[in-house]
């Protein structure tokens, strides 16, 4: 059963967040644009890249309204301790959420029971609270968080101008198509 177009299910969490820890739910991913991203655990090694990646261009997801909220399912302290002692992660500006009971990483349906830890995961929610766009990568592939900034752009230009979708590889800017009969067999 395909989770596009759903609703987040409800969680509360403590994350570590600008040298402090608080309270992030299911509440906090309203009224803007989300990302909810799944990594399997800190002190790892594909997994600061990919942190690292989103560090780096966190102002870029700013500046389009979006937060990031990276997850695994350990809990707040190890993020802390983490960030405190990793060159990589101490750039990390947005929350990091302790999910040491696996409730947030079922509700996505990402965990991985035999292992208590979480697949690779990207959701992107909507401000309604609805997910837009889901990817799931095996442990040992990472993720790209400029090709997650296009996907971001295009789910966002698709939701203000309805009628019209955004083409493979479309970039901001580019042409767009208004789905038609005319368009059958054109493309």
């Amino acid at each position: 059963m395909s989770i596009i177009n759903s609703e987040v299910k409800p969680f509360k969490a403590t994350a570590f967040h600008a040298g402090k820890f608080i309270e992030v739910s299911d509440a906090d991913l309203r009224g803007k644009w989300s990302v909810v991203f799944f990594y399997p655990a800190d002190f790892t090694f594909v997994c600061p890249t990919e942190l690292g990646d989103l560090a780096d261009l966190y102002a870029d997801f700013k500046k389009i309204g979006v937060e990031i909220y990276s997850v695994s399912t350990d809990t707040h302290f190890t993020h802390k301790a983490w960030h405190d002692t990793s060159d990589t992660i101490k750039n990390i500006e947005y929350p990091m959420v302790g999910d040491p009971t696996g409730t947030i990483t079922r509700n996505f349906g990402v965990m991985i029971e035999e292992a208590g830890l979480a697949d690779r995961g990207t959701f992107v929610i909507d401000p309604q609270g609805k997910i837009q766009i889901v990817e799931i990568n095996a442990g040992g592939v990472g993720r790209d968080a400029q090709e997650l900034l296009r996907k971001i752009k295009a789910a966002q230009y698709v939701a203000s101008h309805p009628g019209e979708v955004c083409p493979a590889k479309w970039k901001e800017g580019d042409a767009t198509l208004a789905p038609s009969l005319d368009l059958v067999g054109k493309i």
